[in-house]
């Protein structure tokens, strides 16, 4: 019998399909930037007075937990409360997007799971205290708290494991000198919850464990520096 051989799989060339491939190795975090520019775009067609209630029942505070933990908890996640989407393609394109490629699309969600329920609970608990203590008012059980900087804080620190060492450590510092210098100067629930947050994605190392060595910043530059340009004829 003469052995058969497989053609070998041309992959296509050009941006197009690039950008496509490139999309398709973080689905979770593009299906989530699809969701946030749905909301988005939501938001902008409804008045500004009805914004802020539209909001508060989708809402991580005191009183929305209490009544519907589960609920809000996934629907803070799809709103953004200030900042533009854009920016947040940038964001999510910088951590989320290498997080989940390392690490796979399941044990991303669980990082980013962990650090937003995790911040969320810490960050509320901390208020409830401070409102029985009279250090915040009663009516602070129904304040504002969306969005998804709670889940980006956790990407940002687990993301220290993938870089190897020395940088690793510098790279941990800053992410923790930037989220602890906001609570030091802000005092705020939402400071101590993206503090929580880092530390959570700081925790999840077990996560990362079997995923493949560490990367070296500088051996990545300088294959990028040796990558041959293309030759036009």
């Amino acid at each position: 019998m003469v052995a058969k051989h497989e053609e070998p799989r041309c992959e296509p060339h050009g941006f197009l399909p690039a950008a496509w491939r490139y999309v398709r190795s973080a689905p979770g975090t593009f299906l989530w930037l699809l969701a946030l520019l749905v909301t988005t775009i939501v938001l902008h067609h409804i008045s500004p007075a009805s914004t802020e209630a539209f909001l508060r029942r989708r809402s991580t505070n005191l009183h929305q937990l209490a009544r519907d933990p589960v609920r809000v908890l996934a629907a803070s996640t799809l709103w953004l409360d200030g900042g533009s989407w854009l920016g947040y393609v940038v964001l999510y394109n910088l951590f989320h997007v290498p997080v989940e490629r390392w690490l796979g699309t399941l044990r991303w969600f669980l990082v980013i799971a962990a650090a937003h329920v995790g911040a969320t609970y810490l960050s509320e608990g901390v208020l409830y205290w401070a409102i029985h203590h009279g250090r915040a008012p009663a009516s602070a059980v129904n304040t504002l708290d969306v969005g998804v900087s709670y889940a980006l804080a956790g990407a940002q620190a687990v993301l220290a494991y993938r870089i190897a060492t020395p940088w690793r450590y510098p790279y941990a510092a800053v992410v923790l000198l930037w989220y602890g210098s906001a609570m030091i100067s802000g005092r705020t629930f939402t400071d101590v919850g993206h503090l929580s947050a880092a530390l959570i994605g700081f925790a999840c190392y077990p996560l990362t464990r079997g995923r493949g060595p560490a990367v070296n910043p500088l051996t990545c530059l300088r294959s990028l520096r040796r990558r041959p340009r293309p030759h036009h004829d």
